[in-house]
């Protein structure tokens, strides 16, 4: 097929038009087939429900890679910008009329109108426009400041790996079950483990990213020397990092079944509790998630049962803080001072002053 044709494909009832749709995304690697734009989209079709329940009403950024994933390939950051690959906020010019948008402010007090997805049509539309990735608020659009979403971010830092976030999120599985709270774990994509926990949407950002501080520190307390909650990378060590400001405002997590820009073309995939000891993160890919889905159905299909109150991990945080072995924690370089926040300097800065 000549990249400069296009094709048509069914989107939940709509039809949807394909550009390019042989364009090469994510060249072929030792244990994988390339990858086109076309299969990209038909990946997200493929798990449409599954796609669809984690961003489903929520503000969600794009990853854009129109050009493909290659070598060469210069991504935007917020610090640079003007590169090949970014991060879209704005809902994108010409955008089909069915694609819905709800507003979010970000920390500096600007907005901005995102999309708001509530049709696996507006999943396989954005995978048109070229994205990889999505990225979605853990806030639905009638009440975008009050999360409904906990989420627990197990990084692997230098000398660790995902076997060792692996043994870190069975513990975290325990801790979550000492409190009364379901979570839905899912591989990162890479390295790291995701756990989601419905939360009601009556507290703020603020709050959910102390929870998050509390449930790392009580995880530090059962593996010590395994878990950290340090903010600077000279402090970590080679631990486990549970990134508490993935939960502080417009800090979002790669949705479950979002294509990951690696070789390979991987997935964040939602997983069992009893089977992620035995799974790797290369297992799921664009290739192979569809027959998994297929068979399996959506691993977080319950999420939405029941939604937990976060006083139990605020009451930690409280107690932590009077006993002196809490307190708020830096929050990104990007943020502006925010209340209760410690001196923002990293240690290593601090001790050449």
């Amino acid at each position: 097929m000549a990249a400069s044709e296009a094709t048509v494909v069914d989107a939940g009832g709509r039809d949807l038009r394909v550009s390019n749709p042989s364009r090469v995304i994510f060249p072929a690697t030792e244990r994988t087939r390339e990858v086109s734009k076309l299969d990209v989209v038909e990946y997200y079709l493929a798990v449409g429900d599954g796609i669809l329940r984690a961003l489903h009403r929520r503000p969600t950024t794009l990853e854009r890679w129109p050009k493909g994933v290659h070598p060469g390939i210069v991504v935007s950051t917020r610090e640079q910008g003007g590169g090949d690959a970014f991060f879209q906020k704005r809902i994108p010019r010409g955008a089909p009329d069915y694609v819905e948008t709800a507003r979010i402010q970000f920390p500096s007090g600007r907005h901005a109108d995102e999309i708001c997805p509530t049709e696996v049509a507006v999943a396989g539309w954005a995978a048109q426009m070229g994205t990889i990735t999505f990225h979605p608020w853990p806030v639905r659009a009638d009440d975008v400041d009050h999360p409904d979403e906990l989420r627990i971010d197990l990084d692997p830092q230098p000398g660790t790996d995902f076997d060792d976030a692996v043994r870190v999120a069975g513990e975290a599985r325990t801790l979550l079950g000492d409190l009364g709270y379901t979570g839905f774990p899912k591989t990162s994509g890479g390295r790291g483990v995701h756990i989601y926990v419905r939360i009601e949407p009556r507290w703020t950002f603020t709050d959910v990213r102390h929870a998050a501080i509390a449930f790392g520190r009580e995880l530090e307390r059962r593996l010590p020397g395994r878990v950290t909650t340090k903010w600077w990378k000279e402090e970590r060590g080679e631990c486990i990092f549970v990134d508490y400001n993935q939960n502080a405002r417009d800090r979002t997590i790669a949705s479950a079944y979002s294509v990951r820009p690696k070789p390979g073309a991987p997935v964040s995939a939602p997983v069992a509790w009893d089977e992620l000891p035995e799974v790797a993160p290369e297992d799921f890919t664009v290739q192979s998630m569809p027959a998994r889905f297929a068979e399996l159905g959506d691993l977080h299909a319950g999420i939405d049962d029941a939604a937990h109150s976060l006083q139990p991990l605020l009451d930690m945080y409280e107690r932590d803080e009077a006993e002196g072995e809490g307190g708020d924690m830096p929050y990104p370089p990007d943020y502006p001072k925010m209340p209760g926040e410690p001196k923002r300097v990293q240690p290593s800065r601090d001790r050449d002053r």
